[in-house]
């Protein structure tokens, strides 16, 4: 890998750095679109039903043109909404869901992403940022659909985000880093036991944290379309929409690399080659996102908060004193 990070900012530095993040937001982008499709198959087929197959050989063109229609719909800016801040929202939660995908090494070499010492750190700080986007959007829309889904998805994000931390923390502390790359090495050593083994507990915190933190199926409160018509993106339109749309799979999608690589060893595995381990591993972790949404019912507001602080945030705590403890009896 070229370590941009120690060589002097040139220009042939900056194009690589920009055909990168170009490449990485491609492949990205075609991930997501197929995810898409992929779900509302997978729902269709649990659900009894057939899913998308029109347009095109088993449907598989409907994202794409579900894609173009919301790019040729009309922008619209409700006539009392606050105009600047309802324009900027959805890129302030567009924008950090791909920038969290630098940090993801999606294979031994991470050619295209950058290996932090602190990419944990960098990581949560950043997904942080996203729900300031989606605040923002309800509250700009003035409309009280859109004003209580935002409210709810920034005490859900308050809730859970401190569960999804603690829950990584036991891995950091087997690993003894905060670097993403170090941690999936670390897997790789004697005795050979990816992290979900002896973190079995923590692995089911960050499971159910990452869940109402993407704000999924049965933790889509924000959204609620039953309660809120869609909640923070009621009032929007066209490709601002797809914004808010996309920024929630991206999500999925960098969530499952997070999960690949701090409990399921990332490209490490035999025979086959390691992104397609990664790739493997990743896949599972969204078919499961997929899978609980086309199983479980949506919980109460109130169930949902206090399940984070009642019974997930002890759980993490206690995971970490118990990791601690065997590290201190090891030593």
């Amino acid at each position: 890998m070229f370590d941009w990070l120690h060589q002097p900012f040139t220009p042939a530095v900056a194009l690589g750095m920009v055909i990168g993040a170009v490449v990485v937001l491609a492949v990205v982008l075609g991930v997501v679109t197929y995810a898409i499709y992929f779900e509302r198959k997978i729902i269709g087929w649990m659900q009894g039903r057939i899913g998308p197959n029109r347009v095109g050989p088993f449907g598989l063109y409907q994202s794409f043109a579900d894609i173009l229609k919301l790019l040729i719909k009309e922008d619209i800016v409700p006539a009392k909404a606050d105009r600047l801040m309802f324009l900027v929202a959805p890129m302030i939660t567009y924008v950090p869901a791909f920038m969290v995908l630098a940090v993801i090494p999606y294979s031994a070499t991470h050619l295209f992403t950058a290996e932090l010492n602190v990419g944990i750190l960098y990581y949560i700080a950043l997904s942080a940022i996203s729900i300031i986007g989606i605040v923002i959007g309800g509250w700009a829309s003035n409309n009280k659909y859109s004003i209580i889904g935002g409210l709810r998805s920034a005490a859900q994000m308050i809730s859970y985000e401190i569960p999804l931390a603690l829950s990584m923390l036991g891995v950091i502390l087997m690993a003894g880093s905060l670097n993403i790359v170090e941690i999936v090495k670390a897997q790789e050593k004697f005795p050979y036991v990816w992290f979900v083994v002896p973190q079995i507990l923590g692995f089911v915190v960050f499971i159910i944290a990452a869940t109402a933190e993407l704000n999924r199926t049965p933790f889509d409160l924000p959204e609620a379309e039953s309660e809120l018509v869609s909640g923070y993106f009621t009032e929007y339109s066209g490709f601002r929409f797809a914004f808010y749309m996309l920024a929630e799979y991206v999500y999925i999608v960098a969530m499952a690399g997070l999960a690949a690589a701090l409990f399921f060893g990332g490209w490490s595995g035999p025979l086959l080659p390691g992104w397609l381990w990664y790739a493997i591993k990743a896949g599972a972790f969204i078919f499961l996102m997929f899978w609980l949404r086309a199983t479980f019912p949506r919980v109460r507001n109130d169930q949902l908060m206090s399940f984070s602080w009642k019974v997930l945030i002890p759980l993490a705590l206690l995971n970490i004193l118990l990791t601690a403890g065997i590290k201190l009896a090891v030593q």
